[in-house]
């Protein structure tokens, strides 16, 4: 087989048709096609002249499986009410799901005859491979290679399309597939691999660069070479459980979670996924090996990301430090407690409090509960006039009485899936009822958020609560299956995301792991980043939580133990960032850090190390009750959110993380990080843990070498001096501190002499 048409030569990004085969070239990627006889496979992959592709076995290139359906038809789904019976506890013990006729009935839908489809096999292609090469904008180029299936017969009429994009100044290849149905049959997809390759084993040794969470994937992972002097980044945009890199580098879907199903005349395309390549020499410093895999993911993997992938930093609002009411107060809130925590909140130097469950009308939709909030305009106009920004909870559940059930019955999920905590089986009215993002309901929803901000003037929604693991096939919703139902609610829930960005853009929209999965579910990924401005990564664990102030419930533990906790909060803060260091940190919110005090265990120490621990991304989220703070600590919260008020208007700290070249986070010895712009101006956060000397050299690889600094202890309150910027690299910063102590070190260039 042969691809038609001419083949150019691109500047920056070069696409070459060379013998039989296709060579993409992106700076130091190279990524070459092989076409002959039967076969389209992945000949190269060669990052700054190196081979990174086993030789054996060899690579297809992509692979999906085919089934046809029998009866030839879409399957039906359930509909409302179909599926009513006794309830089953769901795997999350706070759920329930209907375990009525849709448990035991036979599905009306088999599917016969699966056809495995793969670059190294192209008995099924007919006629020859078009494509097309297009530059959509100065900084893309697009390459689409089309293939026709023919055989067997229930193919026929099938293309395939894999496309390609290549980005000036990066080193990315970014793939996608599009399966179009042109025939007469409906047909399942399913076990697609989007890039079906094997690295060679030296560069078979995954470095995940966000964690894997609650038997989620990661989203990122490195391959470096057993020397470390190249690589590439794995980088999967497919959404929270779906997705699946192996340990050799292969890209594309879970095998066991996905499907979708194709009638005549429809189409699929899948979430791309890229290759991220890096090279350079690995450099010891002072401190630790700096890898340019490290020096990739700190640097120009963000870039890229923010630039071509993402949600764009520069645009989106920031409101930082955020503090919110659950850890002490549950569902418990009203306004008399709101407008006192937002008073103190304000004199701590907070700048947004967000109202967690509890605010609405049995805690469910968008209506205020008018018991709890008589006026909840005037509650709000109280906190804005404070200057905190306001933000509220709200869940994918709703019950009979909520507007979105009476205006829309059948958006609900099938079969129905009920939340324990309001459910009882005897009393069908109190039935809380998931809502389903593979239905118009999602519209619904966001103009429901919309209508929120308008209304109040809310500009940071917490959406939450698990249901989409669950499934959802109601007739009419778009879900044809129930694996097909996990993608197709995960995407509504993205969309929905871009629905309100749209109509509000100054609204702070924010995922948590349990709406984005399961509870608990997965660490942050690069596909919700593409769609919602903030995510709550997983685990839910406020160390430190006390029962709020007048609370019939005793506080049990002593305050060394209190003290203990809290340390504890700050120490698995650092930990949660720096797994997930291939993503913008201060655009993830890990819920840790209790603003708590039990007989002096909050002391100054502890809050500064609250507040340095945090500077991994940005100070999102502190919670717990602010009337166990005295006057003292208040006061030092403000001193210290006046700081990273100044650095942040000064350099823009929340958004960069540098970590090359220095230890990996612990709470036993030294270690460091930096928090500089461009220039090399900014901050480099210093811990010690129990152990180590009490002096060290601070060693910052990511200034500029040629400059000259001016270095500040902030939280000491003392001048430094000044360096170059080569003696920052080379001999670092002599620094004491005591054990579990910390400081923030403040960098700005000083101006050259005439």
């Amino acid at each position: 087989m042969l691809l038609t048409g001419p083949f150019n030569t691109l500047p920056g990004a070069e696409i070459a048709k060379v013998g039989d085969a296709m060579v993409l070239k992106s700076a130091i990627l190279q990524y070459t096609l092989a076409l002959h006889g039967d076969r389209l496979d992945t000949r190269s992959l060669i990052v700054d002249g190196g081979e990174l592709l086993a030789e054996y076995p060899p690579n297809r290139n992509f692979s999906l499986e085919f089934s046809r359906a029998d009866p030839d038809r879409r399957p039906t789904g359930i509909r409302r009410g179909e599926a009513e019976g006794s309830l089953a506890r769901a795997r999350d013990a706070s759920l329930f799901v209907s375990s009525g006729r849709f448990d035991d009935r036979v599905p009306d839908v088999r599917w016969e005859d699966p056809v495995v489809v793969s670059g190294t096999d192209l008995n099924f292609y007919s006629g020859r491979l078009s494509h097309a090469i297009t530059r959509p904008s100065s900084e893309l180029v697009r390459l689409a290679i089309t293939i026709p299936l023919a055989r067997p017969e229930m193919l026929e009429g099938v293309e395939i399309t894999l496309l390609y994009e290549l980005f000036e100044r990066f080193p990315v290849i970014r793939k996608s597939i599009r399966v179009s149905n042109g025939g007469r049959h409906w047909l399942k997809l399913s076990r697609l691999a989007i890039e079906d390759l094997e690295l060679h084993v030296a560069f078979n040794h995954p470095v995940p660069l966000t964690p894997w969470a609650q038997n989620v994937e990661s989203s990122l992972i490195g391959f470096a070479g057993s020397d470390g002097r190249r690589g590439v980044i794995a980088a999967s945009e497919v959404p929270a459980g779906l997705r699946r890199i192996t340990g050799g580098g292969a890209m594309g879907y879970n095998t066991e979670l996905f499907e979708w199903v194709l009638g005549p005349g429809e189409a699929f395309t899948s979430e791309p996924v890229f290759y991220f390549a890096f090279a350079g020499d690995v450099h010891r410093t002072i401190a630790a090996d700096s890898t340019p895999l490290d020096r990739a993911v700190e640097g120009p993997l963000q870039k890229f990301m923010d630039r071509h992938i993402v949600l764009p930093a520069a645009s989106l609002p920031l409101h930082a430090p955020q503090w919110l009411t659950w850890a002490s107060f549950g569902s418990n809130v009203n306004d008399k407690l709101i407008r006192r925590q937002a008073d103190i909140a304000a004199l701590a130097g907070f700048k947004q409090l967000l109202i967690d469950d509890g605010w609405q009308k049995d805690r469910v939709g968008t209506e205020v509960d008018t018991k709890k909030f008589p006026d909840f305009a005037a509650t709000v106009r109280h906190v804005r006039s404070l200057g905190l920004s306001l933000g509220v909870w709200l869940s994918c559940y709703r019950d009979a009485e909520s507007a979105d059930l009476r205006d829309m019955p059948d958006g609900r999920v099938e079969p129905p899936l009920y939340y324990q905590w309001w459910d009882d089986s005897r009393d069908q009215s109190r039935r809380r009822f998931a809502m389903s993002f593979s239905s118009p309901w999602r519209n619904y929803y966001a103009r429901d958020i919309v209508g929120l901000h308008e209304k109040f003037g809310v500009d940071y929604f917490k959406q939450d609560f698990t249901m989409l693991i669950y499934g959802d096939i109601a007739e009419g919703h778009e879900s044809r299956t129930k694996k097909e139902s996990l993608l197709r609610m995960l995407r509504g829930l993205l969309a929905a995301q871009d629905e309100i960005r749209r109509q509000a853009p100054q609204v702070t929209t924010e995922l948590t792991h349990e709406i984005y999965w399961g509870n608990p579910g997965p660490a942050c990924d690069i596909a919700v980043l593409k769609h919602a401005v903030q995510y709550h990564t997983s685990i839910n664990n406020c160390m430190g939580e006390l029962p709020a102030v007048g609370s019939d419930k005793p506080v049990t533990i002593t305050p060394e133990e209190h003290r203990r906790l809290l340390l504890e909060g700050c120490h698995l803060t650092r930990q949660r960032f720096y797994a997930l260091r291939g993503l913008p940190l201060h655009r993830i919110e890990f819920y840790a850090i209790a603003t708590q005090n039990h007989g002096g265990s909050l002391t100054p120490g502890i809050q500064d190390r609250q507040v340095a621990s945090m500077l991994m991304g940005a100070p999102l989220t502190f919670s717990g009750d602010l009337e166990r703070l005295t006057d003292e600590q208040v006061a030092h919260y403000r001193k210290r959110f006046d700081l990273l008020a100044r650095l942040q208007q000064d350099y823009d700290i929340y958004r960069h993380f540098q970590f090359s070249g220095v230890p990996a986070p612990t709470d036993q010895g030294w270690h460091w990080w930096g928090k500089l712009n461009e220039s090399g101006e900014g901050a480099v956060v210093v811990m010690r843990g129990s152990d180590g000397p009490a002096t060290r050299a601070i060693n910052i690889p990511w200034v500029e070498r040629t400059r000259r600094y001016r270095v500040t202890a902030c939280l000491a309150g003392r001048e430094l001096g000044e360096l170059t910027g080569e003696e920052l690299l080379a001999d670092g910063v002599l620094l004491s501190l005591s054990p579990l102590g910390q400081e923030i070190l403040e960098l700005s260039a000083v101006a050259s002499g005439p």
